[in-house]
């Protein structure tokens, strides 16, 4: 599974947990966390995450991400805009920091103006339902957080995001992940399949009220999840924030962040058919 452009042509998720305004106002949160992040950074190194990548094309991945988004739903598309036909999705040439810091100002600032400026529910095409600018309001939040991660991990500085935005996340990553396995059955996640097994992921640290635990149930014909805290075949254990990042493939299993109780291989068959990169 690819990320893509914004985050995996053919995946779908849901309304999400926050708030329109939330997740509107995480767009420009995030986007000024990774600005924060890429202050300083050689911009040409490897990203660890996206071996593929340098971190200035990691910014320019992710802040044309959101230009594409933005112009998605300032013009109400009823279908796909090609890349070439969004305004300043490439970002200024060369790896020169301040032209490049400025351009994921000036993207925020779109984002945040165009989605402001319509409701969750206006129409605009999207992958999968709901088909509107909620959608899109939440996919960005998470899509700049993931990538936010990378670029934090590339550059060597701390990462840490709200646990209502974790949570979050982690529920659309399990609603995307199910989306492709019912519609592209040649993508690994159909794989994800057969019943007698189960993960069971466990934050230790989230607030009180959050529940931030998940079950995942495997079955023959396919899987399904659901908040809550049972006894599964393995267990993936630790703060919130760490097990957001292994469950993306941000952090290994082995790091000291998290704790893996039970038959592990349970949960590396589930994380090489379901990685989000």
């Amino acid at each position: 599974m690819s990320s893509g452009a914004g985050a995996g042509a053919g995946a779908g998720a849901g309304a999400g947990s926050l708030s329109y305004d939330r997740y509107c106002a995480e767009i420009g949160e995030q986007m000024g966390q990774l600005r924060a992040a890429l202050a300083g950074a050689d911009l040409s190194v490897t990203v660890p995450t996206c071996p593929e990548w340098t971190l200035g094309y990691l910014a320019r991945h992710t802040g044309g991400a959101v230009r594409w988004v933005e112009r998605l739903v300032a013009a109400r598309a009823t279908e796909d805009i090609p890349e070439e036909d969004v305004p300043g999705i490439r970002g200024p040439e060369g790896d020169d920091p301040a032209a490049l810091d400025a351009w994921l100002a000036e993207t925020a600032g779109l984002a945040r103006e165009t989605l402001a400026g319509v409701s969750a529910g206006t129409p605009v095409w999207t992958w999968a339902e709901p088909r509107n600018a909620g959608f899109w309001a939440r996919r960005m939040t998470h899509e700049l957080a993931i990538h936010r991660a990378d670029a934090a991990i590339a550059a060597g500085v701390a990462y840490e995001v709200a646990p209502e935005v974790a949570a979050d996340a982690i529920d659309e990553w399990l609603e995307i992940v199910q989306f492709v396995q019912r519609t592209e059955p040649g993508d690994g996640a159909a794989e994800l399949r057969g019943a007698g097994r189960s993960i069971h992921l466990h934050a230790t640290d989230a607030p009180a009220g959050l529940n931030a635990e998940w079950v995942i149930e495997f079955r023959e014909d396919g899987f399904v999840w659901r908040r809550g805290h049972e006894k599964a075949t393995v267990a993936l254990r630790g703060p919130l924030t760490e097990v957001l990042l292994a469950f993306y493939r941000r952090r290994g299993l082995d790091g000291g962040g998290v704790e893996v109780l039970g038959e592990r291989g349970v949960l590396e068959f589930w994380l090489e058919r379901a990685s989000f990169g």
